[in-house]
């Protein structure tokens, strides 16, 4: 990745990018969304420019070698666009994904005054919340890492929402009720996560290990949530695909009613609801 002259047409340097990401099977689409974050520009402007510095090379190139490193395309950016709201992200937060927005989606429904999102990793469940419903709800968000409230409290500022933040392992240090609490935990079998994409693997185990069932957050977050909601209180978790029934099942014996079960785009159980 050497051997850059002075200044470099925008196209042959595309190329290059393209050439570098295609030996390691990479998207090369990204090669143009790259370089649009190397030159400080909007993606749709990169056809006004003609030609690009040796600073700028480097910086792509810099870039570049990360991800074919395994580095996700987000933690290269240092953002990720969520409930189309834009999140910073580095790794100390699971990068959101589509999926969670159906989470989002479902808690907009119910239009509660007082909400919990446990688990908030990079804050983009509270922060759309406390956003779409006009910083009118006291949104609250708990997560056991310091590092990872420290991105969400910066991404509530830059989305200029009012939330709470509070460290805490699960409900240790959660004193209030609250009329919904929501989740999306880590939820993976432990096994299972050596075998997933590399770049998944570069995000926080912590974010994504779920014990040997993948079902130990849920076995702690159901019984315990029930104490920390209002009676006809809603608790909404996201789930892996395969996590339905067993969920349903924990809501059930801890005494949830209408519980309910919410389908992504895929058509893959997605979230699981159920009310005290």
């Amino acid at each position: 990745m050497n051997g850059v002259n002075n200044m470099q047409k925008i196209n042959d340097v595309l190329q290059m990018g393209r050439e570098i990401l295609s030996k390691s099977n990479i998207d090369t689409r990204e090669a143009r969304l790259l370089l649009a974050e190397a030159l400080n520009v909007l993606y749709g402007d990169l056809i006004k420019i003609s030609s690009c510095s040796d600073e700028e090379v480097a910086k792509y190139l810099v870039m570049l070698e990360k991800r074919v490193n395994d580095i996700p395309f987000a933690y290269i950016v240092g953002h990720k666009e969520f409930m189309k709201l834009d999140f910073i992200v580095n790794e100390n937060v699971l990068i959101p994904r589509g999926d969670t927005e159906i989470l989002v989606e479902e808690a907009l429904k119910y239009r509660k005054n007082k909400i919990l999102d446990m688990c908030t990793g990079s804050g983009c469940i509270a922060i759309s919340l406390a956003y779409y419903l006009e910083n009118k709800a006291d949104v609250t968000a708990v997560d056991i890492s310091e590092e990872a409230l420290h991105v969400a409290r910066q991404n509530a500022k830059k989305n200029n929402v009012d939330v709470s933040f509070v460290q805490s392992d699960l409900f240790s240090n959660v004193n209030e009720k609250y009329e919904m609490i929501l989740s999306n935990p880590p939820y993976i079998e432990r096994e299972v996560i050596g075998n997933l994409q590399a770049e998944v693997q570069k995000e926080p185990i912590l974010a994504l290990d779920g014990g040997i069932s993948g079902l130990d957050f849920y076995e702690r977050i159901i019984p315990e949530a029930k104490e920390h909601l209002n009676e006809n209180g809603v608790l909404i978790l996201e789930i892996g695909y395969d996590q339905a029934e067993n969920v349903q099942k924990l809501m059930s014996n801890n005494g949830y009613k209408n519980i309910r079960v919410v389908k992504d785009l895929n058509d893959n159980d997605r979230v699981v609801i159920g009310e005290k």
